[in-house]
């Protein structure tokens, strides 16, 4: 029987199109072998309001490939509602159980990749969860102070100094620490992931025109350059304080490996208005492979058969490409 490398796969928020992407996905071979960390009703809900064959198997460390329409699970029963388009925050534990679970197949039981589905920050934060994005939360059951949110598409690689912050609070965590410590990551995981022995990377600056010579603010001149100068000294590829108007130019963009932002919005707007959908989520830092989907949960869309799988076609892809050359490992 052929078998092919593991992929832990959560849904994420019950209410959402994540168990609707993963289900018209098994529909045709898929390059990796998902085992999904879920409750069972919901998918059998869901694939029945979708119309999709669905036929579930616990998974007890099976690699065999299944027929179309089959797929392995642990089931994860939730305590709340399990309706599509409506979310019930009693299902929050449940939903970061999944995540524990699934991140520990990773760590612990030779899976080559995490996938995760899209969750509702809101949703988890109303639950009485302190909760900023599901990289932090991986990062802290690996045991991991700082992981970097990178966006990766076929053309372009965005990776980010700060991620799920009030634009107000991004200045005050712009350090030279942390900079340094996120180019490094960047450094070391182009190299881990995609084999580029010498990375070429862009750090964008923070203020308009990357400042304008300190006229339109300082940051640059008193904590970004300084930084990239003793990282040059270092001996990494990496740029001064570029404007983020122009670095993301397309004839500019494919001189370098990635373009560091100094916040979500300065780099995630332009990744997704030039790839949504053909974009994965990367979480760089860790010691295991973890990837994402470049959209959110779609609540109107759920159970309505119209969510689009691309992004998630094109994690499963690249997961494989990752499994297959071995490069998940630190």
């Amino acid at each position: 029987m052929a078998t092919l490398a593991r992929a832990a796969v959560t849904v994420g928020e019950p209410a959402g199109i994540g168990a609707d992407l993963l289900l018209a996905l098994i529909q045709k071979p898929q390059p990796l072998l998902p085992v999904v960390f879920a409750d069972f009703r919901l998918l059998k809900a869901r694939a029945l309001a979708l119309d999709l064959p669905l036929t579930l198997h616990a998974y007890e460390g099976q690699t065999t490939v299944l027929p179309l329409g089959e797929l392995y699970g642990i089931d994860l029963p939730q305590a709340g509602s399990l309706a599509p388009g409506s979310i019930d925050t009693a299902n929050v534990p449940q939903i970061l159980a999944s995540l524990d679970a699934a991140t520990d197949a990773c760590l612990h039981d030779n899976f080559a990749t995490l996938i995760t589905g899209p969750v509702n920050k809101a949703a988890m934060n109303a639950s009485g969860t302190v909760f900023t994005g599901q990289t932090e939360w991986i990062a802290r059951h690996c045991g991991v102070d700082l992981p970097v949110m990178m966006l990766a598409s076929d053309t372009l690689r965005v990776a980010l100094v700060t991620t799920h912050l009030p634009l107000a609070s991004v200045p005050d965590a712009i350090t030279a620490s942390r900079l340094a410590s996120v180019v490094r990551i960047v450094a070391h995981d182009l190299k881990r992931f995609f084999g580029i022995t010498a990375p070429k990377m862009a750090v964008c600056g923070l203020n308009p025109h990357a400042g304008e010579l300190g006229y339109l603010g300082t940051e640059e001149q008193t904590i970004i350059n300084p930084c990239l100068t003793t990282l040059r000294q270092e001996g990494l590829n990496v740029s001064e304080a570029m404007p983020a108007d122009t670095v993301f130019v397309p004839n500019i963009a494919k001189a370098f490996d990635a373009i560091i932002a100094m916040y979500h919005d300065q780099g995630l707007s332009v990744i997704k208005a030039e790839g949504f959908g053909r974009t994965v989520n990367m979480t760089l830092g860790l010691p295991i492979c973890r990837l994402s989907v470049d959209h959110g949960t779609a609540l109107s869309l759920a159970g309505t058969g119209q969510a689009n799988a691309n992004s998630l076609q094109t994690v499963f892809q690249l997961a494989a490409t990752l499994a297959q050359s071995g490069s998940h490992a630190r």
